[in-house]
């Protein structure tokens, strides 16, 4: 069963990176291209906004560290971002208030990947602290 929930968590993962990836292809499109004639760049980003929001949606935080679970809510948010652009981007194609909303996921996206790892290195090191007080090494002199 332990396979099992690594094996979804691993999909989960993989549905939110290629989400992000199309992301930014639906972000660079228009960019590149000028035009907004072309509906293409909205649905793709549009398909990347909803895969991240499911991925999500399925890989919550399992742990007990209250600051970690509150950074992974946090990156949630950055997916309901990502689908208020989406939104923004059919509302009205001609305006760019979707990339206001792009960047702020964007940034709340860059945050949390650099905290996370780095409370969690914190917290790994202050529980095999807290371990080798409780039981110390026998090969002690």
């Amino acid at each position: 069963m332990a396979n099992q929930g690594s094996k979804k968590q691993t999909v989960m993962l993989l549905l939110i990176s290629i989400g992000l990836l199309l992301i930014v292809a639906g972000t660079l499109l228009p960019l590149i291209q000028h035009s907004v004639s072309n509906p293409l760049y909205r649905y793709l980003y549009a398909t990347g906004a909803g895969m991240t929001m499911i991925g999500r949606l399925f890989t919550p935080y399992k742990g007990h560290v209250l600051r970690i679970k509150r950074l992974y809510r946090i990156e949630a948010w950055s997916s309901i971002i990502f689908c208020v652009a989406a939104f923004l981007m059919f509302y009205n194609p001609y305006t760019r208030d979707w990339i206001a909303f792009t960047l702020a996921g964007g940034i709340i996206l860059v945050f949390t990947s650099i905290r996370i790892p780095q409370l969690a290195a914190k917290y790994q090191k202050e529980a095999q602290e807290e371990d080798d007080d409780k039981h110390p090494k026998k090969n002690k002199k």
